[in-house]
C-alpha cells in the first residue's frame, strides 16, 4: 500500500517470506511492435507529482481492474504487471509488446490515464520461475545458501532473489538455472519476526 492505494500485482505465497519486488524499474529498451505509449486520458492528468496524492478516481480504479483481469486471463503471454502512480493519478502497465494487448488496454482504459511500458518477461513466465525456485529452497538451504525473499518483479524484469550471501547465491543459482534465467539478486538481511505482545495481567484487587 502506498498513499492508501492498493498496488495491483500477483500475491505469491510460499513457506518462506515471498515478496513482490518494488522500487524503480530499470531502463528497458523498446522491444519493437509498439514501444511505450500512454492513453488519451493522460492528456488531462497532472504533468508533475502532486502532494498530497489525490484519491484514486473511480474511472482509474475500474480501468485498472479491467486491464489486470484481462491481462491475466486473455493475454498471459504479454501481461507483466500493473502499479499505480498516485502522485500523477495514473496507472502503469508493464507488458511484453503485443499489438493485440495494446488495443485491449486502449479500449478498456476509457478516459483514465494509463502509461504502457515495455517489459522483458510476462508474469506467467516469472511465476513459473518463482515456483521453481521456491520448490528448490531446501536444496539451497542444504548448501548453506540463505535465501530470504523470492518475488516476481511487477515490471516484468525478472524474479528478485534476496539473500544474505548475495554473491554466492548469484554464482550458484545462475550456474544451476543457466545464465539466461531471469533472476535478479539483491542483498537482504535476516527476516526479523514481529514481536508478539506478552500476556496481559489483570490488575490486583485493591491495588
Amino acid at each position: 500500500m502506498r498513499g492508501g492505494w492498493a498496488r495491483v500485482g500477483l500475491a505469491l505465497s510460499a513457506a518462506v517470506l515471498v515478496t513482490s519486488a518494488c522500487g524503480e524499474p530499470p531502463e528497458v529498451p523498446a522491444l519493437g511492435l509498439t514501444g511505450g505509449w500512454e492513453t488519451a486520458g493522460c492528456e488531462f492528468s497532472p504533468s508533475e507529482p502532486t502532494t498530497p496524492a489525490p484519491a484514486a478516481p473511480p474511472s482509474l480504479s475500474s480501468a485498472m481492474s479491467r486491464i489486470e483481469h484481462g491481462g491475466r486471463t486473455d493475454y498471459p503471454a504479454s501481461y507483466a504487471g500493473l502499479e499505480v502512480d498516485e502522485a500523477r493519478v495514473r496507472a502503469v502497465v508493464y507488458r511484453v509488446p503485443s499489438a493485440e494487448f495494446d488495443d485491449f488496454i486502449r479500449i478498456n482504459a476509457q478516459d483514465a490515464c494509463v502509461v504502457v511500458r515495455d517489459s522483458l518477461h510476462a508474469l506467467r513466465e516469472l511465476t513459473e520461475w518463482h515456483d521453481r525456485i521456491v520448490a528448490d529452497l531446501g536444496i539451497w538451504s542444504a548448501k548453506g545458501i540463505r535465501i530470504v525473499t523470492v518475488g516476481a518483479r511487477n515490471d516484468g524484469f525478472g524474479v528478485e532473489i534476496g539473500s544474505r550471501d548475495v554473491d554466492r547465491a548469484r554464482t550458484e543459482l545462475q550456474t544451476h538455472y543457466g545464465e539466461e534465467a531471469p533472476l535478479i539478486f539483491v542483498q537482504r538481511g535476516p527476516v526479523i519476526p514481529m514481536a508478539q505482545p506478552g500476556p496481559v495481567q489483570a490488575p490486583r484487587a485493591g491495588g
